[in-house]
């Protein structure tokens, strides 16, 4: 089948979608924002079990078939109808490797999509990429479990080195495991070795995509009462895996169907998953897994863009992004961060980063309750569609947002628990600087562009001589509260012209 052409780039106001044929399911993904990362506008997946049957009869059953035409008619209704100027149809291991994929792709050909069917090493790169995206600096090896085929990945230093296709879809696990006692092992084993991929891990991390995998970190959240319930960036350890079988063993299904958000339609492969990941790491040498969010579909776009747009920062992109969408001034983010960063010069660069990504998210809540603005800071910066940032950047940020949005200098029992002390107390100064920026400013750029902040023996707020009406009362104590949180006093000062 003839490739599609290389789409364009995506505009800020066009929509891009992939519909992501799988061995375990179908997905219709649409995307619309910054290219470097579009947010998800719409989500629907039909679980279709193409790859169910393959290890037997070697094709897709009829039940399954009919489930996945129905699903691609209705995905490409929505596409037209949600006017997408960019779509894009894959079908990986399932399709690839049945008798009849033939006849889907016909189908999906009527309905006017131009699927493509994806090889191995064309999976394992997208997968890659995905990561890449999402883990800008990832050093390690990206492991894509699906319903018919598991690909490793070698990614550092922004690029993919490696890249290998393995016949170990969760589905069928079931039929090498009925070869006895240390089967799946074995053959884990044998085709990782004869591959060159034993002990390639060793030092690294794995990170772990798709559903099956996802799932078991959502039983792990539940195991341990985990606070955040966001799966991207969750680590386990390999006893974390070995701890979580020995659980399985003893929970039956109506126990796992009883938790939030666990797809009922992984649970009869959530014992295969667990026991492969436990496999592969040894296997590998990994001693620890990185759950990642992204993968093929995403993998796709990224793979996609220019290297300039490649080297923008997720994070950055991301809450600039939704600061224009939610604030008042689009530009305010930016010019908010650049005008209290006088005030701590000395920061890490990691932490500077967390402080930007805070001022970029600073205004989003005024449209909310002024009663639960802060409320609703801490929920943005905890629950947002964010990469590049763990659990704890995400309890950083939320509380320069608590700070900021009037929550004063407490901190919530939930961020303690996931970020350090002293990492919060530095966010709750930021908060207090974005505050009085906030203040000052009314949301415009003028006053940020006219004024200065000046750390010194004091903490001096400069505006200039015929602006002198910017410093009321409000802006004052605001002044105040920043400058005790640095243990200075305030002082204010006209800038005289020259």
């Amino acid at each position: 089948m003839t490739r599609p052409a290389r789409r364009p780039q995506i505009a800020p106001d066009q929509r891009a979608a992939i519909i992501d044929i799988g061995s375990n399911s179908i997905r219709l993904v649409v995307y619309e924002g910054a290219a470097r990362l579009p947010a998800t506008l719409f989500n629907e997946k039909v679980a279709a079990g193409l790859g169910r049957s393959l290890s037997q009869t070697g094709a897709i059953e009829p039940d399954a078939m009919k489930v996945a035409q129905g699903a691609l008619a209705r995905f490409a209704w929505l596409a037209r109808e949600m006017e997408v100027a960019s779509l894009r149809t894959v079908a990986t291991a399932a399709v690839r490797d049945a008798t009849n994929g033939a006849e889907l792709l016909r189908h999906a050909t009527s309905l006017g999509l131009d699927a493509q069917i994806l090889s191995g090493e064309e999976e394992a790169s997208a997968a890659g990429h995905g990561v890449l995206s999402a883990f800008p600096d990832a050093d390690g090896i990206v492991g894509d479990l699906g319903g018919g085929s598991l690909e490793l990945v070698r990614v550092v230093a922004g690029t993919i080195t490696d890249r290998a296709s393995f016949p170990l879809g969760v589905l069928r696990l079931a039929a090498i495991r009925a070869g006895g006692r240390g089967a799946l092992e074995r053959r884990v084993r044998d085709l990782l070795g004869s591959a060159g991929w034993s002990g390639r891990g060793r030092g690294l991390p794995l990170y772990m995509v798709g559903g099956s995998w996802r799932a078991l970190v959502r039983l792990d959240m539940h195991l341990t009462a985990y606070p955040l319930p966001v799966i991207h960036g969750y680590g386990l350890s390999a006893a974390d895996v070995d701890r979580i079988a020995d659980r399985l063993k003893g929970m039956d299904r109506p126990q796992l169907k009883a938790i939030t958000d666990l797809s009922s339609s992984r649970i009869p492969t959530l014992d295969d998953a667990t026991r492969l990941l436990g496999i592969v790491m040894a296997t590998l040498g990994s001693e620890q897994a990185v759950a990642s969010t992204f993968g093929l579909r995403e993998g796709l776009l990224y793979a996609e863009l220019s290297p300039e747009q490649r080297a923008q920062d997720p994070l950055i992109v991301a809450t600039r992004e939704e600061g224009r969408r939610l604030g008042r001034f689009a530009e305010h983010g930016d010019l908010l961060d650049a005008w209290i960063a006088p005030l701590f010069a000395g920061e890490q660069p990691a932490l500077a980063r967390l402080r930007h990504a805070a001022c970029l998210l600073a205004d989003v809540g005024w449209h909310a309750n002024p009663q639960f603005r802060a409320e609703y800071g801490v929920e943005i910066a905890l629950h947002g569609h964010w990469v590049g940032i763990d659990a704890a950047g995400r309890a950083i940020v939320a509380q320069a947002l608590h700070s900021a949005l009037g929550g004063k200098t407490d901190t919530p029992a939930l961020l303690a628990a996931l970020a350090p002390a002293d990492a919060l107390a530095a966010a709750t100064r930021w908060g207090l600087a974005m505050r009085l920026g906030q203040r000052l400013s009314g949301g415009v750029p003028a006053p940020l562009e006219r004024t200065r902040l000046v750390r010194g023996a004091t903490l001096r707020l400069v505006v200039p001589e015929g602006e002198r009406a910017l410093y009321g009362e409000a802006v004052e104590k605001r002044h105040r509260a920043v400058a005790a949180a640095l243990g200075l006093s305030a002082e204010f000062a006209l800038d005289q012209p020259q």
